[in-house]
């Protein structure tokens, strides 16, 4: 069945916290509903790191408390209209990180101290959930733990100890965000090992801490869950996001060194990125450590089908970035300083993926299929009868890209204006040479003049089977309001709308377009 729908990751969405949360996806999904919208395509839910990424976590099966809202927590009895008192000025349209944590960290201690420790629900859902949630709740206990402890003590003999074995593979000023920032490479050697009698005497001392953070995910299960039944019940299907791999510093590489190029004193030896592509001439140099495939197969794929299985519990479609990666893998040695040094590995290909669909059975996963592609890639997402990705904005060099509609060999696509590591339509069409342009011009029989909207006609005319469009790209909006620049460490993942942006006008224009392209 022919389908459309928005693409917004929650943090965007108005709230007067300063970031998206839960409690405006309610109203969200009343807006695609009005819009004759079927499909809401979301980034990765998982506890952001530093630096903000959805792609960079403390865990893979966490997710983010940022997203928690305040206001479900009044309504629970848990926060009162006093605790907002001090609420700060935020701006509307950027989220401010460091402000907003600050903020909503006093909100949930306050909301803690009131919950009832002894709540059947929570109980079964710590039980449920042990699996995941006791080694992240721990893990991040301990990162605040040693941010705290290490904060005023200035080059300590850790310090030293620390910097000495790090020196060879990193900066002076990334080894000191890892020891300041309690990466648990820089955690006390019996504790980085995971000693059992270690991790026993800091999971009692840091009891209360560990409990915090296990009442803070189960508060954001509940409320998503409750925003996904109401979706769902809506005729709204949610499109997830897995990253292809995890933070260096997380739960999982803590708990899981084997599954990964760690080595034994907690380093990173191979870490993932892509070769120079479209985005960036030195490549992206990711820096995540890469999968040892080999233990992986050992354990028939485990953890990834627990990975899977999980994000599946909080979406209905599973988008997997960087598909490529499961056919072949660019793999960089620690200390590059850009991805131009790699080599190809191969990866797990189809073993995986039968893995998956043998224990969950036949889920609906999207293949990100996009960058520097080869004819095995191509064949074993057809071979896996994954849906591809064609991107309109990646289409007008010539009349013979792949990207252009007439070229689709399938009806098998996802096919997007842009995504989130796309300029805007505004953005890019506006940066444009004459040739391309033209192109775009000629090819839709437009004058450019409302190029946003005769970009999204084009993306729902397609024969792509589902269609989704940024919601930056619905508004009209221009560079400033792109979500992510690849290769760009600061302003990424900020952006936000204020509710008077999105106007019934928009609502009308999608449900017009989806009766004209038989999108239900």
């Amino acid at each position: 069945m022919r389908k459309s729908g928005i693409l917004v990751h929650p943090t965007s969405f108005p709230s007067e916290f300063g970031i998206g949360d839960i409690l405006y996806g309610f109203e969200f999904v009343d807006f695609l509903v009005s819009a004759g919208q079927s499909l809401w395509q979301i980034l990765p839910l998982g506890h952001t790191s530093f630096g903000d990424s959805p792609y960079q976590s403390f865990s893979t099966f966490a997710g983010n408390p940022l997203l928690i809202s305040p206001r479900m927590l009044e309504k629970e009895g848990l926060l009162e209209e006093k605790d907002f008192l001090e609420k700060p000025e935020f701006e509307k349209r950027k989220v401010e990180y460091e402000k907003v944590i600050k903020f909503k960290e006093s909100l949930f201690k306050k909301a803690f101290k009131r919950f009832d420790r002894e709540n059947e629900d929570f109980l079964k859902f710590c039980f449920e959930n042990k699996f995941w949630l006791d080694d992240y709740a721990l893990f991040i206990a301990l990162k605040e733990h040693f941010i705290k402890e290490r904060k005023f003590s200035y080059e300590s003999d850790e310090y030293k100890k620390y910097y000495k074995m790090c020196s060879k593979i990193l900066s002076e000023n990334e080894i000191k965000d890892c020891f300041y920032g309690g990466a648990w490479n820089s955690f006390p050697p019996l504790l980085r090992d995971r000693d059992k009698e270690e991790i026993e005497k800091y999971s009692k001392m840091l009891e209360e801490e560990i409990l915090y953070f296990k009442f803070l995910q189960y508060q954001f299960f509940t409320q998503w869950a409750s925003l996904k039944e109401y979706a769902n019940k809506n005729g709204i299907k949610i499109i997830g996001d897995i990253p292809i791999f995890v933070a260096s510093d997380s739960s999982d590489t803590w708990c899981f060194k084997e599954l990964f190029y760690i080595n034994q004193k907690g380093f990173t030896t191979e870490v993932a990125g892509v070769p120079p592509d479209y985005f960036s001439e030195d490549g992206q140099l990711w820096g995540n450590p890469l999968y040892n495939w080999k233990n992986h197969k050992k354990e028939n794929y485990k953890w990834w089908v627990s990975r899977v299985n999980a994000i599946f519990k909080c979406v209905d479609i599973v988008r997997i970035d960087h598909f490529r990666g499961f056919e072949s893998y660019w793999a960089i040695k620690m200390g590059e300083k850009t991805a131009v040094n790699g080599k190809w590995k191969k990866g797990p290909r189809k073993e995986i993926f039968e893995a998956i669909r043998k224990e969950l059975g036949e889920v609906e996963i999207i293949a990100e299929d996009l960058g520097d592609l080869n004819e095995e890639v191509i064949k074993l997402r057809k071979e896996l009868s994954l849906a591809g990705m064609k991107i309109l904005e990646f289409a007008f060099d010539d009349f013979k890209n792949d990207y252009l509609p007439h070229n689709y060999e399938s009806v098998n696509y996802v096919v997007y204006t842009g995504t989130h590591d796309n300029d805007t339509v505004l953005g890019w069409y506006s940066s444009l040479d004459e040739k391309s342009s033209d192109i775009v011009r000629r090819y839709m029989n437009v004058s450019g003049q409302d190029i946003c909207w005769d970009m999204i006609r084009l993306c729902f005319s397609t024969i792509a089977k589902y269609a989704i469009i940024p919601i930056q790209d619905l508004m009209c909006l221009g560079s400033e309001s792109r979500m992510n620049l690849p290769g760009s460490a600061k302003g990424n993942w900020q952006f936000r709308f204020e509710k008077e942006m999105l106007k019934e006008d928009m609502a009308k224009g999608l449900l017009y377009l989806s009766k004209v392209y038989n999108r239900n």
